[in-house]
């Protein structure tokens, strides 16, 4: 018994003409599935009784509302006709090939967003930055990242997903291999502003070609799935940092003009996801929703079959035939209509209420995520420097006469000493603090004084030889009389050997990415059952709970528990926000939508950067206080939001 097509749009069509020995296939049941596409009359007109839907008519004389109205119930059926293709295609193949190529490229927006704290102190001290412009780095790449996200979502509207994601992807890939090896700290910080200009595309673009190759009842746990990806980026960089920064044998240099310190070798390692995503996306697809959307049927149709053909072959049932042969177009109008509509339309105004209140959950959560990122980490440093202080050796009143030093002198104070004839021999001075002491005759030979400081001394008759103190040690009326300086040691000295704090800073990183997993796993598998906004609230209101317990965390493994702690809980937050940014935008606006979503979430990173960074060390309760309110505030926002579970992708 042959059947027609469910979905050639209604149009009327003999049952028998078309089908043909090369596209006749039986199921299980032995139905017989008329495949033969028909495509679009090149002439525009419909003929020999097939019907081409959705072709424009002459628009001259039409009102521009009853063009709107048009185009709005095209964009109806053919959403409500898109759903049903997509499962007939399956979930299978090629959902899978593409999850892994678009998951490598979101894997490279988390490495970019850490990849720049975890180098700068090394970067710094390597091209001798000084202290001031050093939180400059950090804040320049997310500005990058936010113009990125804006430009690349709003172009993959307009020229396609997959164009544009290969080249943002290419232009991140190429800079952030050629700061690996630029010298000067002015063209490093450019090339960083380059790659985040780049990878800004990548969330928008990737969340919106995934989700158009969904089906309504796959969707919240799959794209909750990608979302794994950009923690997988996080816990990448963390474990190169920790496994790479902190060995410095893994250099070598060209005279003094060219350096390259383990570090670099780190920037490279962090560039591999980003090459292999341009690599893999080279060979998928683009989206057929968007050839959909821009009138480009027989491009859209051919991908649908290669997605149906794929899944099914992978499924054992090659002979089964894709049976669409007509999708409806909805009707091109230009760019003046539809921002004329978008006032009047009471949909419209519904749109962008959904919009702002979408775009508001965003900048609270990424505003506090990204804060407390920069503050959790600078925290634990504290607590460390105050574990660090409370070790220190004093000594006072000393004479210490005729002895040499050839070991490590470490977190001391040396008061009223006096040290005459001493020799310092190939050793260093970590953390020492000479105050009101005499220094007679002493000679100084390759000595490397990190943190130390001589205030108030005098320094008489002595020789100092390849060694690296000089005035800025030499503080608060120190006074140097007949004594030589030669040799000193110039530029500035890598100490990463002498801050065993920066193994242990990267190392809680990585925990704290870890922690996430659980809690992106949980969201993955309960996104379609419970609902995104369940999802959304329950996870906000829960993070700023758990921040509010920072408030009794005094040591450093109650710091790093509630770390992982808030990682584990906000997770489900993003993924959340991910999937319900995806599935409130139209198709015609939802790079640009996704798009301006993710550049808020940068400009919330660098006020979250500024904001929590100048309070570290001051005091803890602004921080809490605020990042506890505002979570808890725009969880109880997010219940506000439609649920868009049950609706087809527009």
């Amino acid at each position: 018994h042959t059947h027609r097509s469910k979905y050639d749009g209604g149009g009327s069509r003999d049952n028998d003409e078309g089908s043909s020995d090369a596209t006749e296939g039986h199921d299980d049941e032995d139905e017989i599935y008329e495949g033969e596409y028909q495509g679009i009359p090149s002439n525009g007109k419909p003929g020999g009784g097939k019907v081409a839907l959705g072709q424009p008519l002459s628009d001259a004389g039409r009102d521009r509302k009853e063009l709107e109205q048009e185009r709005q119930a095209d964009e109806e059926e053919l959403a409500q006709q898109y759903e049903l293709i997509i499962q007939e295609c399956g979930h299978g193949r090629f959902q899978w090939q593409l999850f892994l190529v678009l998951g490598l490229a979101l894997m490279s927006d988390g490495v970019e967003v850490f990849v720049v704290g975890f180098v700068l102190p090394s970067a710094e001290t390597d091209m001798c930055v000084p202290n001031s412009s050093s939180g400059w780095l950090g804040s320049i790449v997310y500005l990058g990242m936010m113009v990125g996200a804006f430009f690349w979502g709003g172009m993959s509207d307009k020229v396609g997903r997959r164009q544009c994601l290969l080249i943002c992807m290419s232009t991140n890939g190429f800079f952030a291999f050629l700061s690996s090896f630029v010298q000067g700290y002015g063209v490093f910080l450019l090339c960083r502003v380059f790659a985040g200009f780049g990878i800004g595309g990548a969330v928008p673009i990737v969340f919106s070609m995934f989700a158009e190759v969904l089906s309504r009842e796959k969707r919240g746990e799959h794209l909750s799935w990608l979302c794994m990806f950009w923690m997988i980026g996080e816990i990448y960089a963390s474990a190169m940092a920790w496994a790479i920064i902190p060995h410095y044998g893994w250099s070598f240099s060209m005279g003094s003009a060219y350096q390259f310190h383990s570090w670099r070798v780190f920037v490279v390692v962090c560039a591999l996801p980003c090459v292999c995503a341009v690599v893999a996306l080279t060979f998928m697809p683009e989206s057929p929703r968007f050839y959909l959307e821009v009138g480009k049927h027989d491009e859209a149709w051919m991908i649908l079959k290669q997605i149906h053909d794929t899944n099914m072959r992978a499924r054992g049932l090659p002979e089964k035939v894709f049976t669409v042969n007509r999708i409806k177009i909805p009707k091109q109008l230009d760019e003046l209509v539809e921002m004329e509509s978008e006032s009047g339309n009471p949909v419209s105004k519904a749109f962008f209420r959904i919009k702002a209140e979408i775009y508001g959950v965003m900048l609270l959560n990424a505003t506090v995520y990204y804060g407390l990122s920069v503050w959790f980490p600078d925290v634990i440093k504290h607590l460390q420097a105050d574990d660090y202080a409370s070790k220190v050796k004093s000594h006072s009143n000393e004479r210490i006469e005729d002895i040499t030093f050839n070991f490590t002198l470490e977190n001391q104070i040396h008061t009223n000493s006096v040290f005459v004839n001493d020799r310092f021999i190939g050793m260093k001075l970590r953390s020492v603090t000479f105050v009101d002491s005499t220094f007679r005759s002493c000679y100084f030979d390759d000595v490397t004084s990190v943190g130390s400081i001589f205030r108030n001394c005098t320094i008489i008759g002595s020789q100092f030889f390849n060694t690296d103190i000089d005035d800025s040690k030499l503080i608060d009326g120190t006074e140097v009389i007949n004594s030589t300086f030669v040799h000193n040691k110039t530029g500035c000295q890598m100490t990463f050997d002498d801050d065993y704090s920066a193994y242990w800073v990267y190392f809680i990183n990585f925990l704290g990415t870890l922690a996430v997993l659980p809690g992106n796993i949980v969201s993955a598998l309960l996104m379609d059952k419970i609902g995104r906004l369940s999802m959304l609230g329950g996870s906000m209101v829960l993070s700023g709970i758990s921040c509010f317990f920072l408030w009794f965390g005094t040591s450093e493994s109650m710091m790093i528990f509630m770390l992982c702690l808030y990682n584990g809980l906000s997770i489900s937050a993003w993924n959340s926000l991910d999937v319900v940014t995806t599935e409130s935008f139209p198709t015609s606006r939802r790079g640009t939508g996704f798009g301006f979503c993710n550049a808020l979430c940068k400009l919330a990173a660098v006020m979250g950067n500024l904001i929590f960074g100048s309070l570290v060390g001051i005091t803890k309760a602004i921080p809490i206080l605020m990042a506890s309110s505002v979570l808890v505030g725009g969880g109880l926002v997010a219940l506000r939001l439609p649920d868009t579970r049950a609706n087809v992708l527009m």
